[in-house]
């Protein structure tokens, strides 16, 4: 599995937190995200991450901004991504289980390290479940 990384100055740290808690887990990942200590825009990275989920690239994406809204418009905007703002594992669980997400967005002010851990744990852990969500799904891309 591979796992796109990307991030803004809000998301550095947690990005990096991410990245080594994906390793122990034997989980590779590709960094789109900052790395310095200047403000940046978070469209900059952010589209970056939806590429290679959107090229199939990478099987998922984690993205980090200050309250993760931001970044999930952004990644949203590209065709076949579905990114979810998870703030617990509770809603994790459910963006993949009923939305398919491939996508989650990380609000990096508002979490501890332990959280996301929790979060991207239980979104790594969940299937879709298809069915009646499955036509759902289907119906997000605009025809």
């Amino acid at each position: 599995m591979l796992i796109s990384l990307g991030n803004d100055h809000a998301g550095v740290e947690v990005k990096k937190h991410i990245e080594s808690f994906l390793r122990e887990k034997g989980i590779s990942t590709s960094n789109k995200g900052y790395d310095g200590e200047e403000s940046v825009d978070y469209p900059d990275y952010i589209h970056r991450v939806a590429e290679e989920v959107e090229e199939k690239k990478a099987d998922i994406g984690i993205i980090v901004c200050g309250s993760g809204n931001g970044a999930a418009m952004t990644a949203n905007k590209h065709q076949g991504v579905r990114a979810a703002v998870c703030w617990n594992k509770e809603i994790a669980k459910l963006a993949k289980q009923h939305n398919n997400a491939n996508v989650i967005s990380i609000p990096s002010r508002f979490l501890e390290k332990k959280e996301i851990e929790e979060i991207i744990t239980a979104f790594l852990e969940s299937e879709f479940e298809g069915g009646r969500h499955e036509r759902r799904v289907k119906k997000i891309p605009k025809q």
